[in-house]
């Protein structure tokens, strides 16, 4: 499957959304910002969780672990930083 295939993303994005309910219980949330031709998915780390010294934790224990669970296909997670 393509790094950019639209059935990919949505079960990305439906991964995410399983998720999201416990970042934002602790006022965070995550977005996700591409895939790469090597499938790595890089994502935004949004809210509380931008700044948060768990993050990475957080990211690899939690988001990572269910993404790759979720679409075998994937070969990790990473987070990104960008400037708004």
């Amino acid at each position: 499957m393509p790094h950019n295939d639209p059935k990919l993303i949505a079960r990305i994005e439906t991964t995410l959304d399983s998720l999201r309910p416990y970042l934002e219980a602790d006022s965070g949330n995550v977005s996700l910002v591409e895939v790469t031709e090597d499938m790595i998915v890089k994502l935004q780390l949004l809210g509380a969780c931008s700044s948060c010294s768990m993050s990475m934790m957080t990211l690899k224990a939690g988001i990572e672990q269910s993404l790759l669970k979720a679409i075998p296909e994937l070969k990790g997670v990473e987070a990104v930083n960008q400037l708004i």
